[in-house]
């Protein structure tokens, strides 16, 4: 219970907390920044992970001069590949001995058929899209391990995928970390990208269920 206290009073003061980081530990920063980002897409027992909230927060320091933009986009593009291809062979060893066993203390097996229902429907570019989805991004590559997706389609669209995730959010931060408005509701600004990066799996889980509905 601590922990998710911590890890909420984190995301939400993210700015303080990175900044304090930064003053800290100089370099090692960049180290830690990819390792929270590579735990979240490449470990399926981590996926509450703040990553979108996270990059545009370091892309908002950036511009204040703390850190280098290059090196964050760089940190967390690696961070981001790396740790999707390791998802991608942990869920080709044992995906499928998850599913089978039906119960796993570390992993939930309805965000596995969440992602797999995910992956059905959008194909392979499911694994660009659900950078986008937190918690489906972490099971994407996953799902895609289980299916024995070809690794050189997937580490195209893993490559894709991460260029344009990183990007968006690095630059979002970069460009309007610093606006007034922006900066005076930080804390207001990471919960709404938390919540918007939500809204497509709610509407989706609403929609399911819906449907079950009108089929009883």
């Amino acid at each position: 219970m601590d922990g998710l206290i911590y890890i909420i009073e984190f995301i939400l003061h993210l700015d303080e907390s990175l900044y304090g980081i930064i003053q800290n530990y100089g370099l090692w920063t960049y180290l830690l920044l990819f390792l929270i980002v590579f735990c979240e897409t490449g470990l399926v027992v981590t996926p509450f992970l703040p990553g979108d909230s996270l990059i545009f927060a370091a892309g908002a320091l950036s511009a204040m001069g703390s850190l280098n933009v290059v090196a964050f986009f760089m940190t967390f593009f690696v961070a981001a590949v790396v740790g999707d291809t390791v998802n991608y062979y942990i869920g080709k060893k044992i995906g499928n001995t998850i599913l089978e066993k039906g119960k796993n203390k570390f992993v939930k097996k309805e965000y596995i058929i969440k992602a797999h229902k995910f992956y059905e429907k959008h194909g392979a570019m499911t694994i660009v899209i659900g950078r986008f989805i937190p918690i489906i991004r972490t099971f994407v590559p996953f799902v895609a391990g289980m299916g024995e997706m070809n690794y050189t389609k997937f580490i195209i669209y893993n490559i894709l995928g991460a260029l344009m995730w990183v990007g968006l959010f690095i630059t979002g931060g970069y460009l309007f970390g610093n606006v007034p408005i922006v900066k005076d509701n930080f804390s207001f600004v990471l919960i709404a990208i938390i919540v918007i990066s939500v809204l497509p799996a709610i509407i989706a889980v609403v929609k399911e269920r819906k449907s079950a509905d009108t089929c009883e």
